[in-house]
């Protein structure tokens, strides 16, 4: 069976291509408009003459498809909030002390950071103009005020500042992160700046919101411990925002952390559940219609609940058309199904194609299905037990030839052990969750008995107990592995070249593999050609200095703190992963720094610079030196002033304001990031 020979597989492929093109290379609404009208015409005009010819015509596969495109296009287009009418950056100015009347509706809260709580935010009124638009609220932590809750309606005299990109290079980009949910600005302000209005308008979300509140009221007087809480919240709510650091990076170092988002494991499950609670029906007339129904309704709620995350917003489409086909007695592809499924959340969330959750669910259960039955028919026990084990090994490893490249992409590791905490968890995950949702349903009757409750706080610390001593195995968690997206995209043609030649080993998919194995290399290859190799990097570090110098993959740390921060630790590290480096090693700081034919003197608070016949091309400030920048100008006719995150703010104003009025490049780091020499 051909996958492409599904025609809604193909229409999902050229949808996607539209969203891609539309992402990076926007296109106008109104030429988008005019070209998806020419097209349907076309369309039109081309089924007419294949009606009356009575034969297939190929221009209308290829009208289609090019159609499909800019659907695709279309439809990013559209739900890109900016490109509203009444969107409220076309009515404000991101300047210093530009402050208006915000009036804003509370739409979800984020996990708090060090000194701020978050919030995302519906901008409901500028002033008094009626406007449209998400932002991030910062609120400075206050222990005697309470956090806000979601529906609230607050106004206060605030100002919009733009999203902060990486200082440092390879970090990760929280502005394009926040970008995909069309979130542009942010407001830092403080609780006694805001007022809070009566309003009785509520919101889905809002009311979502509320029932996981009262769900986790009801769980209190049961004294579950905060780590037990904010698993079970994980698991049967889709909310991770209570999960404590450790607990977290266990699950992610174990290779179980698809465990606490809600997924189609998860779903799965609980439609399976549900299918037997309302099994009675069926006896009715029309009982299965009455059934499916229920079911969807059911599924759809359970993903409010849950946030509508992508990854539960892919399982739960996905499982709505499973549970529709399965009682009208529709047979169902299970690859049709996911290409459904995939089409319809695309149209409504077209960014979710670059969500995270969402490619690794797609993508491990497609491996699931073209995988799983080679591996397990290498081996079929009698035994039931040793079946059911091996079945969900065959799963487990399946599902990670799925995710593995994208996984290295993203997170640079591999836990070894991911087989083992999935065949001691998964086996028991459906009992847990049905334990899990019986808890819920008599704590909110007050009928749960302590004992019970008890009996799953048990349940659940040690399936945390077991994750932890799985994670703290750190010979088998491979860490800082260097994966880029060319060689994602090749990995991956090597693994479907690889299924296809096991599927069919003919000669034909035996040269396909080896030319994929050769392409595989060449990337390899090309990688090393064009990563750098001479560079001279002056990290943002706020406070201190931090400098490196990459020479043939070996890296030249020198800074002036006492130790290695996790901060700084995490800059370094995102730097030697992302360029592929093998060794780092320690220097102190030095005054001036010669590379190859560029010069760099580095003037710290002594604010000595006076050397005889030195002209560098580049001057770093550090730690606020009392000079007059003017004549340090004068004197050694430097190209390009560097100051990092080590000077005070005063000083770098009047630095830049002097630099501005010489026409001298000027480069803070606070501002625009880490500055790169390369030699």
């Amino acid at each position: 069976m051909k996958l492409f020979n599904f025609t809604i597989i193909k229409l999902t492929c050229f949808l996607i291509i539209g969203i891609i093109i539309s992402y990076f290379y926007p296109i106008p609404i109104s030429l988008n408009l005019y070209l998806c009208f020419t097209l349907l015409v076309l369309l039109f005009i081309s089924i007419l003459i294949a009606r009356k010819q009575f034969i297939k015509s190929i221009w209308f596969g290829i009208i289609a498809y090019v159609l499909m495109i800019f659907v695709g296009v279309l439809t990013t287009s559209f739900h890109n909030q900016k490109n509203a009418w009444n969107h409220y950056s076309k009515c404000i100015s991101i300047e210093k002390d530009s402050l208006k009347t915000v009036t804003f509706r509370i739409r979800e809260v984020l996990k708090p950071g060090n000194y701020y709580d978050k919030y995302v935010i519906d901008v409901l009124k500028i002033n008094n103009e009626t406007v449209s638009g998400k932002s991030l609220l910062n609120i400075q932590k206050d222990s005697t005020q309470s956090t806000l809750k979601v529906d609230e309606i607050i106004v206060g005299n605030l100002g919009f500042q733009n999203l902060i990109h990486p200082l440092n290079p390879h970090q990760f980009d929280y502005k394009k992160y926040l970008e995909k949910k069309y979130i542009y600005h942010q407001i830092f302000t403080k609780n006694e700046y805001l007022l809070k209005l009566s309003s009785d308008t509520h919101t889905l979300i809002g009311i979502a919101n509320d029932i996981r509140e009262y769900i986790n009221l009801k769980l209190k007087p049961y004294h579950f411990k905060p780590d037990e809480l904010a698993i079970i919240n994980a698991l049967l709510l889709g909310q991770r925002q209570d999960i404590s650091k450790e607990v977290y990076t266990s699950y992610t170092n174990a290779g179980a952390i698809h465990i606490l988002a809600v997924s189609g494991l998860h779903v799965g499950i609980i439609l399976l559940i549900l299918t037997q609670v309302f099994k009675p029906i069926e006896r009715f007339k029309h009982g299965k219609l009455i059934k499916a129904i229920l079911l969807v309704s059911c599924l759809w709620s359970f993903a409010l609940i849950a946030g509508l995350s992508a990854s539960v917003t892919r399982a739960v489409t996905m499982f709505s058309i499973v549970a529709i086909a399965m009682n009208l007695k529709r047979p169902t592809n299970v690859y049709n199904t996911l290409a459904i499924s995939m089409f319809v959340i695309l149209l409504f969330k077209p960014l979710f194609l670059f969500d995270v959750g969402f490619q690794l669910s797609y993508l491990a259960v497609f491996a699931i299905v073209a995988i799983d039955p080679l591996l397990y028919n290498l081996w079929r026990p009698k035994n039931w037990f040793l079946d059911k084990y091996w079945h969900t090994l065959t799963i487990t490893v399946s599902a990670q030839f799925g995710i593995i490249p994208i996984s290295l992409y993203y997170f640079h590791q591999f836990p070894g052990l991911f087989f083992i905490s999935n065949l001691v968890i998964i086996p028991f995950l459906g009992l847990i969750l049905g334990l899990g949702i019986l808890v819920i349903l008599l704590a909110t009757i007050n009928l749960l008995p302590s004992f019970f409750a008890e009996f799953y706080g048990y349940i659940i610390s040690g399936m945390n107990s077991f994750v932890a001593w799985v994670s703290k195995q750190e010979t088998f968690l491979l860490k800082d592995i260097a994966f880029n997206l060319l060689y994602v995209f090749v990995s991956y043609l090597l693994i479907i070249t690889l299924i296809k030649f096991l599927k069919k080993r003919s000669f034909v998919n035996l040269k396909l593999l080896l030319i994929a194995v050769l392409i595989f290399q060449c990337a390899f290859i090309y990688t090393a050609y064009k990563t750098p190799t001479n560079q001279f990097i002056v990290f943002h570090k706020s406070r201190n200095t931090l400098l490196g110098n990459h020479t043939n993959k070996n890296l030249l740390v020198a800074h002036d703190f006492d130790s290695i921060t996790q901060s700084s630790n995490k800059i370094i590290r995102d730097f030697t992963v992302g360029n592929y480096i093998k060794t780092i090693k320690k220097d102190t700081l030095k005054s001036i720094y010669i590379l190859n034919n560029k010069k760099l003197l580095v003037i710290d608070s002594l604010g000595v610079y006076n050397i005889k016949s030195f002209h560098p091309d580049y001057v770093l400030l550090r730690q606020s030196p009392k000079i007059n920048l003017n004549r340090l100008i004068d004197s050694i006719k430097p190209k390009h002033i560097i100051a990092d995150g080590s000077n005070y703010k005063s000083y770098v104003e009047g630095w830049e304001a002097i630099c501005l009025k010489r026409k001298l490049p000027f480069h803070q780091t606070s501002k625009k990031g880490a500055f790169i020499i390369n030699y």
